[in-house]
C-alpha cells in the first residue's frame, strides 16, 4: 500500500505508489478460470507486476501449468491449483489451502465462466443453472471467501464481466443476464466492503479472441461485430489485462463500483 496520509489525500497530493518499482510486489493475487483466454492473460500481466499468482483451474492442469511456467520464466512466481467454482466445499477448501500457503489474500480476479448461446425454445433449465451456478454464484463465493482472507489494508476484486451484460445479442438471454447481475453485485459489494478497505469493479470484455472463441468470428456474424468496433479489430487477453492491473494495483485507489468497457468501443452493433 501506499505510505500518502489521509491528510496528504484531502490536500489534493499525488497518489503516487511505493515500492520497489512494480505494481503488486509483496501482493498475492487469486485469478479463477486462469488456465487459457482472458484469465490467463491476467495472470500473466499481474504476476510481471510482481504479484504472487495463484493460477486457479477447473479441468485443464496442463493449462494452467504452462501459465505458471510463463510467469516464472518472466521472473514472477505462481502456482496452479485446481477448484470447482460452483461449489461451495471446494471453493472454501481452494481458499483455506491460499491462506495456509501465501498468507493474506491481497487481489482477486473473478473469470471462471460458462456460456451457452442459445434461443429460448431450446434452452434447458439445466443450461440456466449451469451458467448461473458458475457465473454467478462462483463469484459470490469466492469473494465470501477470499475477504476473509483479506489483510486489515484491504485489497481489490475484480470481476471479469462482458460487455453482454448492457449489450445482449441474439441467443445470449440467460449468459447475458449472468453478467448483468455480476454488475449488480459489483456494485452492491463496493459499497458493503468499501469500509474495509475492499475495492469492488468489473471489466466488461468485448468481443476477445480466445481458445473458447476460436473460430466463432466469421461470417456474416463476424463481419458485423468487426464493422461496429470502432478500433477495427477483436480484442486479445492482452488488451484486456492491463485495466486488471490498474484495478489491481494503487493506481486506482479511488476507483469502486464501477464497471469498465474494454471493448474497442464496440456498442449495440445489432444482430
Amino acid at each position: 500500500m501506499s505510505t500518502t496520509s489521509s491528510s496528504e489525500r484531502e490536500n489534493g497530493a499525488v497518489h503516487a505508489p511505493t515500492g520497489p518499482g512494480k505494481k503488486l510486489a509483496g501482493k498475492t493475487a487469486v485469478v479463477t478460470g486462469a488456465s487459457s483466454g482472458i484469465g490467463a492473460g491476467i495472470a500473466r500481466a499481474l504476476g510481471a507486476e510482481g504479484a504472487t499468482v495463484v493460477v486457479g483451474y477447473a479441468t485443464s492442469k496442463n493449462g494452467a501449468d504452462s501459465v505458471v511456467r510463463s510467469i516464472e520464466a518472466a521472473g514472477g512466481s505462481a502456482v496452479a491449483a485446481q477448484v470447482d467454482m460452483s461449489e461451495s466445499t471446494d471453493v472454501i477448501r481452494f481458499f483455506d489451502e491460499v491462506k495456509a500457503t501465501h498468507g493474506t489474500v491481497d487481489v482477486l480476479v473473478n473469470n471462471a465462466g460458462f456460456a451457452i448461446f442459445e434461443m429460448i425454445d431450446d434452452l434447458t433449465e439445466e443450461a440456466f443453472h449451469q451458467q448461473f451456478n458458475l457465473n454467478v454464484l462462483g463469484y459470490f463465493l469466492a469473494i465470501r471467501e477470499a475477504v476473509k482472507h483479506f489483510g486489515d489494508s484491504g485489497g481489490s476484486i475484480i470481476n471479469v464481466s462482458s460487455i453482454l451484460s448492457t449489450d445482449p445479442y441474439l441467443a445470449s438471454s440467460v449468459y447475458a443476464a449472468t453478467k448483468g447481475a455480476v454488475d449488480t453485485m459489483t456494485f452492491a459489494l463496493a459499497r458493503e466492503l468499501g469500509p474495509r478497505g475492499i475495492r469492488v469493479n468489473s471489466i466488461l470484455p468485448g468481443h476477445t479472441n480466445t481458445p473458447a472463441t476460436d473460430g466463432h468470428w466469421t461470417g456474416e456474424l463476424g463481419e458485423k461485430l468487426l464493422a461496429g468496433t470502432p478500433l477495427g479489430r477483436f480484442g486479445e487477453p492482452e488488451d484486456i489485462a492491463p485495466v486488471a492491473v490498474f484495478l489491481a494495483s494503487e493506481d486506482s485507489h479511488w476507483v469502486t463500483g464501477e464497471s469498465i468497457r474494454a471493448a474497442g468501443g464496440v456498442r449495440g452493433v445489432g444482430y
